[in-house]
C-alpha cells in the first residue's frame, strides 16, 4: 500500500525567520525536513536552501540539524562529540576548542560536558544535539522537536536562545508540539495533516483579533453579575460566559523554580 506523506506542499521560509512547522504525528513534518535535506527524493516537485538544490551536497554545507530522535556515539564524552561534529564540519583546529566551549555553554552543558553520552538522559542529549547543530555557525537550523524530553525550565532557555540566533541573522525550521512556546518564537507557522497545508501565515495575523474582547475584572458576586448580563442586553450585546482567570502553567512554572534557585546557595 502506498501512502502519500507529503501532498502538493509549496513552502517558503524567508532568510533570518523562525518558521514552525506544526501538525499531528504523521502529517509529514519530518518527512518534509529530510525532502528539504535531501535524504529522501521527492517523486515530483523540487526543495532547495539558500537557491541550491537540495540534492546537492552544497546545499547543505551552511545547515545545522538536529532531528528528532538522534543517535550519537555513547563511547564520546559531550564534549567529544560536539568536537568531533565541528571536525567533519570543517571548523579549523585553531578555532575548535573555544567554539565547541561556547555552543556547549549555550545550551547549559558545560557541567555535563565531559560525561560520556551514553549516561545523558533524554534532555540531555537533545541539548548536546543542539550544541552540534550550531558548532559550525550555519546559517539555517532545521530542529525537529528540539525540546523534546527536556523540562520546562530548558525548554524555556532553548526558546531564549533561538531568539538570540535570530538576532543575529539566522534562520530556523523547527517542528515542534509546544504551541505556546511556537506563538512565542516563531514570526510565521505552517500548519500540515495529512501531507497538506492547512493554514500558514504570520503568527500575528493568524492569532489576531477574533471579534471578541475579554474584559478582566474582580470577582463579581451574582447580583451585580446578572446586572451586567442585564445592562450588556439592552445595548443588544451578550456575555457570552464567565471564567476565573488563570495564570498560565508554565509561567508558573517557570517564576517558582527561578525564585527556588534563586534562594538557593552555590
Amino acid at each position: 500500500m502506498k501512502l502519500r506523506a507529503v501532498d502538493h506542499l509549496s513552502l517558503r521560509v524567508e532568510a533570518g525567520q523562525i518558521y514552525g512547522l506544526l501538525g499531528p504525528n504523521g502529517s509529514g513534518k519530518s518527512t518534509t525536513i529530510k525532502l528539504l535535506l535531501g535524504l529522501l527524493e521527492p517523486t515530483e516537485g523540487t526543495a532547495a536552501i539558500f537557491g541550491v538544490p537540495s540534492g546537492r551536497v552544497a546545499s547543505r554545507r551552511e545547515v545545522g540539524y538536529l532531528p528528532e530522535s538522534p543517535y550519537f556515539y555513547r563511547h564520546l564524552t559531550g564534549r567529544e562529540l560536539v568536537a568531533f561534529y565541528a571536525s567533519i564540519c570543517g571548523l579549523p583546529r585553531a578555532e575548535r576548542r573555544a567554539r565547541v566551549a561556547e555552543v556547549i555553554e549555550w545550551v547549559g552543558m558545560t557541567a555535563a560536558a565531559d560525561r560520556r553520552v551514553g549516561t545523558y538522559s533524554k534532555g540531555m542529549l537533545q541539548r548536546i544535539g543542539l550544541a552540534q547543530a550550531l558548532v559550525h555557525d550555519p546559517r539555517l537550523l532545521i530542529l525537529d522537536e528540539p525540546t523534546a524530553g527536556i523540562d520546562p525550565v530548558g525548554s524555556g532557555a532553548v526558546a531564549a536562545l533561538l531568539i538570540q540566533l535570530k538576532a543575529r541573522g539566522k534562520t530556523v525550521l523547527i517542528t515542534s508540539h509546544l504551541l505556546a512556546q511556537i506563538e512565542e518564537i516563531c514570526d510565521r507557522v505552517a500548519i500540515l495533516h495529512r501531507g497538506r497545508l492547512l493554514l500558514e501565515g504570520a503568527v500575528p495575523d493568524l492569532v489576531g483579533s477574533t471579534g471578541r474582547q475579554a474584559l478582566i475584572v474582580e470577582a463579581l458576586p451574582p447580583g451585580e453579575l446578572a446586572e451586567l448580563r442585564a445592562w450588556l442586553g439592552t445595548r443588544g450585546r451578550a456575555l457570552e460566559r464567565v471564567e476565573p482567570a488563570q495564570r498560565r502553567l508554565d509561567r508558573v512554572f517557570l517564576e517558582l523554580v527561578g525564585r527556588a534557585g534563586g534562594d538557593q546557595g552555590p
